[in-house]
């Protein structure tokens, strides 16, 4: 009965992680995201955001995608009320 003992404790001892492999494993994630969150941290500080930062593809999706919010042709004019007030035209022209 001892050498089914003796088997599965070896068993589940070679199945265990290494503890200090997952401590290693851990403390370099840990790093990287210090590493990570030090270079936004230093981003946020500069007062302008760098060239085409507007103009990557998560900022425009929405643009791109509702023809109501983007310029299209056909599309009506936030500012027509206020121009036929202006120039005196009723709205049901």
């Amino acid at each position: 009965m001892g050498f089914v003992m003796e088997f599965a404790e070896n068993l589940i001892l070679k199945l265990m992680e290494d503890p200090k492999e997952r401590d290693k494993k851990f403390r370099e994630h840990l790093y990287a995201v210090k590493d990570r969150c030090a270079k936004t941290k230093e981003m946020w500080n500069y007062p302008l955001r760098p060239y085409g930062f507007w103009t990557f593809e998560q900022h425009n999706a929405q643009l791109r995608r509702d023809a109501q919010i983007s310029e299209v042709l056909g599309r009506r004019d936030v500012y027509d009320d206020v121009i036929r007030k202006a120039l005196g035209h009723s709205m049901n022209e």
